[in-house]
């Protein structure tokens, strides 16, 4: 029960959660939701293709998915033990008011990331309705702010359909994902199995010639031909990084899990479980389209616009779309709605906040800035929370011994003020780890070409090594009266 809390810094949805009903089930489907996207099935056959093998990508996957396992569980745990969200958690380490920074960079995330799946499924409608010969002239003679008119109106009509979900708040939300989630998993399902009977068997071997491989993975950055040592660490390295996102702000799920068992539970079958599976899928459908169609087509859309049946290209379409809004609301209307409420709590909700989330996507889409590479893509865009991540578990895990007073979390003059809002060691040290991180091998040459690949990595722990060692000075010096 919070004590006095400040308006400044509380409202309804930020306070600590009282309902806890968000079972195994649900904390599986945040998962589900996640992962089961356009944009998880591009990253997955992308990566595919990298490894070389089947073996090699069950062995690259698998490590990465037990190490997104430990992180997810970390973070999530402390939203068990609080039931506050990602941007009240932040103020431990970043202060009362210094906790707007993470906050806006994780939003500001989310809003790229939500114009990226967002187009991702408004391609595959597209994809359908070109398949009519009338649409597909249109779709070819018409053009605005660098897109297709048909491009845009599909855009806009998914994007506006998202809206719709989180008119009624978190509840709604958790029941959506518990059956959207399900769904994309039949339909990826059925679309291998009908590429599978198609190409008339499947076997775990190399169906996609390496010459094939080498040139369809040339320009991604990465060190090594397919199935090389450095080419399996980069893929395990751009796995983890595409879930950079939401080890920030998982604490917005699981602080509705009634404990930690619950929540370690749906974790495991959610995460290492259901990603190798997922990705499993999706190399099975990379391989099997290449013997049926003689190419390499890495998004679902472009598989579905090839089917013979057009009543199987209208539910892929459908299944796409659904799969879109289960990823948006779960890591792109959640995140920003609270994080934007966190800046102003007295003028923003839960609500309000989606709804800005959702209007600087639109605003993003004609630059279109999540087009090219997969890899090159998550890495540049995951690169940048690293440092927060860094900070803020080590903040809370080596510093607080994961103990903290959540009631101090809403109080203007309390233990998290630090210098007048603001923890000077936390800015400090996010500015030294994403100078490593993300200005450094993304905007200069000073660093070897792969270093940006593991840019999160980098972040984490640098940022969290001068993070500590700023507190740890600051502890070891006399107290002045």
């Amino acid at each position: 029960m919070l004590v006095n809390p400040s308006p400044s810094l509380h409202n309804e949805d930020l306070a600590p959660a009282e309902v806890r009903n968000w079972g195994a089930f649900s904390i599986f489907n945040v998962w589900t939701s996640d992962v089961h996207s356009l944009w998880g099935y591009y990253l997955a056959a992308s990566l595919f293709l990298l490894c070389g093998s089947f073996l090699n990508f069950v062995i690259a996957i698998g490590a990465g998915s037990v190490v997104i396992f430990v992180l997810m569980s970390l973070v999530g745990n402390a939203g068990v033990r609080t039931g506050v969200p990602y941007p009240v958690l932040a103020r431990a380490s970043f202060g009362i008011w210094g906790a707007n920074f993470p906050a806006i960079v994780r939003a500001i995330v989310a809003c790229f990331w939500y114009g990226a799946q967002t187009a991702a499924a408004s391609g595959a409608i597209v994809a359908l309705l070109t398949r009519n010969e009338s649409m597909l002239a249109f779709h070819q003679s018409s053009h605005m702010l660098g897109h297709s008119t048909l491009e845009i109106i599909c855009f806009v009509l998914v994007w506006a359909a998202q809206l719709l979900i989180i008119q009624r708040g978190m509840e709604t939300v958790r029941k959506f994902q518990d059956w959207a989630g399900p769904a994309v998993w039949l339909m990826m399902l059925l679309l291998a199995v009908y590429l599978v009977v198609k190409a008339g068997g499947f076997s775990f071997g190399a169906e996609i010639p390496r010459d094939v491989l080498i040139e369809k993975t040339k320009d991604a950055g990465v060190v090594g031909e397919p199935g090389s040592a450095s080419a399996l660490l980069a893929v395990a390295s751009v796995w983890i990084t595409y879930f950079a996102a939401l080890y920030l702000n998982f604490c917005d799920f699981s602080r509705y899990a009634p404990d930690e068992k619950t929540l370690q539970k749906g974790n495991l079958w959610g995460l290492p479980v259901n990603l190798i599976l997922f990705s499993l899928v999706a190399g099975v459908t990379t391989t099997a389209a290449y013997t049926v169609y003689g190419e390499v087509l890495l998004h679902p859309d472009q598989i579905s616009a090839k089917f013979d049946s057009w009543f199987l290209a209208l539910l892929a379409a459908l299944t796409f779309c659904v799969a879109t809004l289960g990823i948006n609301v779960v890591a792109n209307f959640v995140s920003p709605a609270f994080d934007f409420a966190n800046v102003f709590p007295r003028q923003i909700n839960f609500k309000r906040g989606g709804y800005i989330a959702a209007l600087i996507a639109l605003v993003l889409y004609p630059f279109a800035p999540w087009e090219g590479g997969a890899a090159h893509f998550v890495g540049m865009i995951g690169s940048t929370m690293g440092p927060i991540f860094g900070i803020m578990m080590v903040d809370y895990y080596l510093i607080r011994a994961g103990k903290v007073d959540v009631n101090a979390f809403y109080q203007e003059n309390g233990e998290f003020r630090f210098q007048n809002g603001y923890n000077t060691a936390a800015f400090i040290a996010a500015a030294v780890g994403i100078l490593f991180s993300t200005i450094l091998p993304n905007f200069t040459s000073v660093l070897p070409d792969w270093w940006g690949l593991y840019g999160w990595f980098f972040g984490v722990a640098i940022a969290g090594i001068v993070y500590y060692a700023l507190r740890a000075s600051a502890r070891s010096q006399p107290a002045t009266a």
